[in-house]
């Protein structure tokens, strides 16, 4: 199979972006780590505050969701550069087996974090996480088998998409963030609306990736 390589400052680009958003989701972990040892003093916000009480209430739900979380992030890039797994394919294969066991951990307990609604936007936050968990799941599923039958392109279609799902979380944080600059809407009203949009726009981006390149693959192979 001929590699597929983008022009360099796209490469660069995508890559630079995908860092970012990496250490955003790792920063996020060890936030809530330092909150819930009260390492960190805890938010006056009237809403943030109730959400950090939440989080302490369910300590150990928590730590079972962002630990692997971090674990995710990191591991996540790493499994996706072609240098490393090309020259390290036994790293390679074990990082990816603790990718899909702790993306597996994430999602289960992000539903188990919605039954205990913990969800700042409500009912609008709770269905999209609870779908999107779902779909994450099934992506891992997917990834999993498709490995295990040595289906290498169906395998990295699917563990694309469950980056991207598992990703879209750090981007949530600037959306969130902007609605907070320019919008009238309380966090209670808007957390939904940015679940949505970073889960929505993360996994567009993924099947307009997917589809691009499958089609470079089957031109080349022709």
């Amino acid at each position: 199979m001929m590699t597929i390589r983008l022009p360099i400052w796209l490469e660069r680009t995508l890559w630079s972006i995908v860092i970012i958003l990496a250490i955003i989701g790792v920063a996020a972990v060890v936030r809530r780590v330092l909150d819930l040892g009260h390492v960190i003093p805890p938010l006056v916000h009237p809403t943030f505050g109730a959400f950090d009480a939440a989080f302490r209430q369910h300590s150990l739900l928590t730590l079972a969701h962002i630990i692997p979380g971090c674990l995710f992030m990191v591991l996540g890039p790493l499994q996706f550069m072609p240098h490393i797994r090309a020259r390290y394919l036994t790293i390679h294969r074990w990082s990816g087996r603790v990718f899909i066991v702790a993306g597996m951990v994430i999602g289960i307990s992000a539903l188990i974090m919605n039954a205990f609604g913990m969800a700042i936007g409500g009912l609008n936050e709770a269905a999209a996480t609870t779908l999107f968990a779902l779909v994450f799941l099934f992506a891992l599923g997917k990834a999993f088998l498709h490995i295990r039958r040595h289906q290498i392109k169906q395998h990295r279609e699917w563990m694309i998409r469950a980056f991207a799902i598992g990703l879209a979380v750090a981007t949530i944080r600037p959306i969130i963030g902007l609605f907070f600059a320019v919008s009238t809407l309380s966090p209670h009203e808007f957390f939904g609306i940015a679940f949505w949009l970073g889960f929505t726009i993360h996994l567009i981006a993924a099947e307009v990736w997917i589809n691009t390149t499958r089609q470079k693959l089957v031109t080349i192979s022709e």
